[in-house]
């Protein structure tokens, strides 16, 4: 009888443990799962009802379009297990957030105004105040509400363009403040990602007591610590990706200024550029120069580079040509 009990308390403790490996297991898998799924970063654009006849139309449609992509699965303020875990996509949402946030600024203050004194489009600063929203914010308001509420408005400045009641101004003089904010957007993503070698401590920085002193300029620390080296990589592929949306934009809504600039050429040699950005490595690396791990900042740095140096060459044509 003792050892028959024996054999039901090992069958029995066998069976717990057996029930809890298959738990674990369904948990781990669904984890797995999950996280994979959450990410898979965006397709290419296809914009449907964007009028190309109608200047400005396809500006809004593609930022509209990146809008949902980023309001239907915000992952930057999530709170909860797995997707909490996640930090690549959640970065790279943020670059798109962050051209998104750039493109509104400039319709607002330029593109949507004949002058500077005019008045701003109330349709346009409703996106504008939306999209400024703190990114990480969960609730009262939520980053997603605020994101639907910056499409709704840019809906009304749409139906405003056709019915004649809002402008899109494509001008040269326009272009070129887009253009330079672009450039400052990507000189800073850019820096992120060339401060990464192991090799790069720390740099000179003057303040603007010192500028004027004889005294040796200090030195900053700007090494990027190894869990930030993925996070500066997706950030900086989220810039690079709504850009290249945001220049397949400008060159419709624009195409008379760049044909008119001889500019057609150079705004296709970005866009070929920027989708060159759009690789996936299996892991991020930061390898030495002599290593046989490649260091994928640098190289997503160098096409980045090349694109950021042609937008430059794009400003001085459309501004001296």
């Amino acid at each position: 009888m003792e050892e028959n009990s024996n054999e039901l308390n090992e069958h029995s403790h066998w069976k717990s443990k057996k029930t809890l490996y298959i738990i674990m297991l369904v948990i781990l898998v669904f984890t797995l799962i999950v996280m994979a799924i959450n990410s898979i970063k965006p397709d290419r654009l296809t914009l449907d009802a964007a009028d190309d006849k109608l200047k400005g139309t396809v500006f809004i449609k593609t930022n509209q379009a990146l809008i949902d992509q980023i309001s239907n699965n915000w992952l930057p303020n999530d709170l909860f297990w797995p997707t909490v875990l996640l930090d690549n996509m959640p970065n790279f949402q943020l670059g798109q957030l962050e051209v998104i946030r750039y493109n509104i600024r400039v319709l607002r203050d330029n593109l949507s105004r004949m002058r500077t004194t005019d008045k701003i489009d109330p349709s346009v600063e409703g996106a504008f105040t939306a999209l400024s929203n703190d990114p990480k914010k969960w609730w009262m308001p939520s980053a997603e509400s605020r994101w639907r509420k910056a499409h709704n408005d840019l809906e009304m400045f749409c139906q405003g363009l056709a019915s004649g009641g809002s402008y899109f101004y494509a001008r040269s003089d326009n272009l070129v403040e887009l253009l330079n904010q672009y450039a400052s957007l990507m000189g800073g993503a850019n820096t992120r990602l060339i401060n990464a070698p192991r090799d790069i401590n720390q740099v000179l920085a003057l303040d603007q007591e010192a500028k004027g002193s004889q005294e040796a300029p200090g030195r900053v620390n700007v090494r990027i610590p190894w869990q930030r080296i993925d996070d500066n990589f997706y950030y900086a592929q989220g810039v690079a990706y709504a850009l290249y949306e945001s220049f397949r934009a400008i060159r419709s809504d624009f195409i008379d200024v760049l044909t008119d600039k001889n500019s057609l050429t150079l705004i296709d040699k970005i866009i070929e550029e920027l989708s060159r950005c759009y690789f996936e490595p299996i892991i991020v690396f930061n390898g030495d120069p002599g290593s046989i791990f490649a260091n994928h900042s640098l190289n997503l740095s160098g096409i980045f580079n090349d694109a950021r140096q042609k937008v430059n060459s794009l400003i001085v044509a459309l501004t001296q040509g």
